[in-house]
């Protein structure tokens, strides 16, 4: 039948199952690699209070499409 092809659909559950290991794992190495920079920086309270403040908002914007994805009701 022409037209009639469906995309396979994700379960709700499962999806939200793999978005929440993809975004710890996402966190995990977000925080390391922010500390590890975070030691190289100078050692002065205001370099450190502006990076740590843009870090600490900034890893929210990568994660704003998985957690679109997760929440949406149909996949596709």
């Amino acid at each position: 039948m022409l037209g009639s092809y469906r995309e396979p659909t994700l379960n709700p559950r499962i999806r939200k199952l793999i978005g929440m290991f993809a975004l710890l794992g996402f966190v995990v190495l977000y925080v390391g690699a922010a500390v590890r920079i975070g030691e190289i920086l100078p050692d002065h309270w205001a370099a450190r209070l502006i990076y740590y403040a843009v870090v600490g908002l900034a890893w929210g914007a990568p994660v704003l499409p998985l957690i679109s994805w997760m929440n949406r009701e149909k996949s596709g």
